[in-house]
């Protein structure tokens, strides 16, 4: 017989904040520039480390390397939501529900 559907949810919502931790601790890196420039962010999409290579720095130069940081960050934030999906989805069984995908 099928389990109680009181009993799945609950377990769904404690497995669903489980997974919500895993993520605040989780980090994620992306890049730019050939390595250039290095982002961490967590798997809640927080920034939370930057390296930037001197060489990469050329007072001549600025816009590149403020696409060189956006490019990084949006790697590293990328990578970040990928995660968060695969854990997620793997406690929802592929189920869609707003606000959590």
């Amino acid at each position: 017989m099928g389990m109680n559907p009181q009993k799945m949810l609950m377990q769904m919502q404690q497995e669903m904040a489980r997974v919500q931790a895993e993520l605040e601790s989780a980090t994620v890196d992306g890049s730019a520039g050939g390595g250039a420039v290095k982002a961490t962010v967590t798997g809640k999409q927080d920034l939370v480390g930057l390296v930037i290579d001197p060489s990469a720095v050329d007072p001549e130069d600025v816009e590149m390397l403020q696409d060189l940081v956006m490019s990084a960050v949006n790697d590293a934030l990328r990578a970040s939501r990928q995660l968060a999906e695969q854990k997620m989805g793997a406690v929802t069984a592929g189920l869609r529900i707003p606000g959590l995908g």
